[in-house]
């Protein structure tokens, strides 16, 4: 009987690591849905600033991510012309209002807001294409503050948020 006992926990044991090991699943998290079969390059061109505010790195911060993030999470090849997929546009605002009033009557916080205008092409299915979507991110910081403390910490954030959002239009059919 002790015998019997043992071969039933073996195999019960043999049964279980055998399902636990055939039960792998696997996900991938980069976001893209991209059909490598048909697409394979990308161009991006260089977007120029078109506010009427100007801050001269903000165009080279984000052109240089918007290539960054198409490059990391993608095997697409960055072209300079006659690509699968085309994206260019331009950056159409750079503005900072007053978000928020104390009881003095001052600003107790300021709104920094980056606007980008984008077309995009995608020439192995143009029912993908859009022309002149607008992408926006803000982020908000204390009035005591002059923008020139907290400008470049507030732009990589931004640039972040749009292009994460111009990724997601563009490649991530989610």
């Amino acid at each position: 009987m002790n015998w019997i006992k043992k071969i039933t926990q073996a195999s019960l044991f043999v049964s279980l690591l055998v399902v636990v090991i055939s039960c792998s699943v696997s996900y991938k998290f980069n976001g893209s849905s991209i059909n490598y079969d048909k697409v394979k390059t990308i161009s991006i061109a260089d977007f120029p600033i078109k506010a009427a505010y100007v801050y001269a790195p903000l165009a080279t911060k984000f052109n240089q991510k918007l290539k960054d993030i198409y490059i990391q999470q993608t095997r697409l090849r960055l072209v300079k012309k006659n690509a699968d997929l085309v994206i260019d546009g331009e950056i159409t605002g750079y503005n900072q209002y007053n978000q928020s009033v104390k009881a003095d009557g001052y600003s107790s916080e300021v709104k920094l807001t980056i606007t980008v205008n984008v077309r995009y092409v995608n020439n192995t299915n143009h029912a993908e294409d859009f022309d002149d979507k607008q992408f926006t991110a803000f982020r908000t910081y204390d009035s005591t503050k002059m923008l020139t403390a907290v400008q470049d910490e507030l732009i990589d954030q931004m640039v972040k948020d749009i292009t994460d959002q111009i990724f997601n239009a563009t490649v991530a059919n989610w």
